[in-house]
């Protein structure tokens, strides 16, 4: 395996893709020799209060600079592990090329795991000098594909049908059903459907934001699946909340000009939920956060007027709409 490695995920990359995505890493440190590399979390675009025109690295960034020197000065392989390389800035990117270059063949050993585009020159010679592994999104199949091999890899002999709830359940997030795996094998190697819905109760990760995600991606198919689910345990008017909640947010990322104003003008606290919304800010158009504003106050008059039994079908219409504009799939 060559030296340089970047390992190539979807964008906007779920759990379950990130967590494929860091596997891989691991995979490519350990073929490489490298058990301790220096692990650089790139902050997302707009954070840290520095000015990107300065040409100043950003502080959390600024460790890549002696951990490849040593190498090269050294004969050190040590490593770097790159998460998060298409939030680099242009200028941080120009910097860790020059340093790649500088070194000869070997003495750096670098990981990129970027989930969208590096920038140039960096991305120019890593496609020219290094080794790609692409990620791609996870599907109903390859998840179930992935939750047989999990299984066995544990030990595990899962029926048919408790595969099935498994999946209806969680998805294609590989990494909440690996999570659901270790919870079952606690309880001997056999599975079966009582013993996952005893289990399983009420799903053990939050059940809104796969929900939202999946609507972000534009997937019908999983959010209705993840709307029935949730329904199954919590009140339509809970998803409705959640959902106002998002597209507030979500208008205010699209107004702020960088991520701590966004922060700031929500309320909120820095963190993996923040971040993720702030990336998201330009998939989504105004117009379409509007026409979902509006689509949820109806919804909302809907579920408090109209009979119990109409809820789930206004929820699953306010689902497929939303997929739609959340989603990027409407045009006019």
């Amino acid at each position: 395996m060559k030296p340089l490695v970047l390992i190539a995920g979807p964008r906007d990359a779920g759990p379950g893709e990130r967590d494929l995505m860091m596997a891989r890493a691991g995979d490519a440190l350990d073929q490489l020799g490298v058990s301790s590399p220096t692990r650089i979390d790139v902050p997302p675009k707009g954070t840290g209060g520095e000015d990107p025109a300065d040409g100043v690295m950003r502080t959390a960034v600024q460790e890549i600079v002696p951990a490849l020197q040593s190498g090269s000065l050294f004969g050190g392989a040590d490593g770097v592990l790159v998460v998060d390389a298409d939030s680099l800035l242009r200028a941080e990117a120009e910097v860790i090329t020059e340093l790649l270059e500088l070194s000869s063949s070997g003495e750096a050993i670098a990981v990129f795991v970027a989930a969208g585009a590096i920038p140039a020159p960096l991305s120019t010679l890593l496609r020219k000098n290094g080794e790609t592994i692409k990620v791609t999104r996870i599907t109903e199949r390859s998840a179930g594909e992935w939750l047989g091999r999990a299984a066995r890899d544990r030990g595990l002999r899962v029926d048919r049908d408790a595969s099935t709830i498994l999946l209806n359940r969680f998805g294609t997030n590989v990494a909440a059903l690996g999570q659901a795996l270790d919870q079952l094998a606690v309880d001997g190697p056999e599975v079966d459907v009582g013993r996952v819905r005893n289990r399983f109760k009420n799903r053990p990760d939050e059940p809104m934001w796969h929900y939202v995600d999946s609507i972000v991606a534009g997937d019908q198919g999983a959010a209705l699946r993840r709307l029935a689910d949730f329904l199954q345990h919590g009140h339509p008017l809970q998803l409705l909340v959640f959902l106002q909640s998002d597209v507030r947010r979500r208008s205010v990322a699209a107004a702020a000009p960088d991520y701590s104003t966004f922060v700031e003008w929500d309320g909120g606290k820095p963190g993996w939920a923040m971040e993720k919304v702030w990336k998201q800010r330009s998939r989504i158009r105004g117009s379409d956060l509007k026409l979902a504003l509006a689509a949820l106050a109806r919804a909302d008059l809907q579920l408090k007027t109209a009979p119990e039994a109409t809820h789930r079908v206004t929820m699953e219409r306010l689902t497929v709409a939303m997929c739609r504009w959340y989603g990027g799939a409407r045009r006019n």
